[in-house]
């Protein structure tokens, strides 16, 4: 079987992802059924015209949600037609990687896939150069902090995957449009080659990107390599809250048990 370099396999389809949300149906309306529609742009001023599609939300994070099930799930179905050589599993609601991806065509390894959704900063007087706020790596407290420990909210340990890898999907808001997404851009890159030395949020324990869509498109991050960027922020003074004390401590009392039979 040939051996599949993931990492190019998952740009060359991302090439081949359209954005074809149109927004969200609700059954109330004007229509007087059946409907009957010659084609998809149709399909879509009909059912607008009787009142029977809203538009998406225009709030970042949920239009985020809305866009990464998308794309996961145009990847699952791309990994399908792969002839058995890749197979994938989902990852659910706060959990890392939203795609576990093995098979033969990478040596049954795995690797973790993640999709990132951010916005462009548009002004006035210039074209969009840089994301909105800063894309979330990792969140930095748990799974990335201690690797070989298999944290709740993930398939296994951080270091048991072969890569990780992040798929970004870069977005123009339209708040006119129902689909309120323009100019989708995919771009797929190792994280740390997009690392920041700066968090994504003033709040929570994440790891931020650059903020330049050049660098982005570049993988031009701040870290000359991956070791510099894991040990900056495995160094990095994350707060350690109660919960993630007691998931740790749990984790840790696993580890050091004798197995059974010793």
């Amino acid at each position: 079987m040939t051996t599949v370099n993931l990492q190019q396999w998952l740009r060359a389809q991302c090439q081949e992802y359209v954005y074809d949300l149109r927004g969200v149906f609700r059954t109330a309306g004007s229509t007087h059924w059946p409907l009957t529609a010659t084609h998809a742009g149709d399909l879509e001023a009909q059912l607008h015209d009787h009142g029977h599609l809203l538009p998406l939300p225009k709030e970042p994070a949920a239009l985020a949600n809305v866009l990464e099930v998308s794309i996961v799930d145009f990847l699952l179905d791309r990994i399908a037609a792969s002839d058995g050589a890749l197979t994938a599993t989902r990852g659910g609601e706060r959990f890392y990687p939203d795609l576990e991806v093995s098979g033969p065509g990478v040596g049954d390894a795995f690797y973790a896939v993640d999709i990132k959704i951010a916005q462009r900063k548009v002004t006035k007087k210039t074209p969009p150069t840089q994301t909105q706020s800063r894309i979330t790596l990792y969140t930095g407290n748990t799974y990335f902090a201690y690797p070989t420990l298999h944290w709740p909210g993930t398939f296994r340990p951080f270091a048991d995957y072969v890569q990780h890898l992040d798929v970004i999907g870069i977005y123009t808001l339209n708040r006119d449009s129902a689909s309120r997404v323009d100019d989708l851009e995919l771009i797929v890159q190792e994280p740390w080659r997009i690392g920041s030395r700066k968090r994504s949020s003033t709040t929570r324990e994440y790891l931020g990107a650059v903020l330049d869509l050049e660098d982005l498109r570049q993988g031009r991050g701040e870290f000359k390599t991956a070791d510099e960027f894991y040990k900056f922020w495995r160094a990095y003074n994350f707060r350690i809250g109660g919960t993630v004390r007691n998931q740790l401590n749990k984790l840790l009392a696993q580890q050091t048990q004798t197995p059974p039979g010793d």
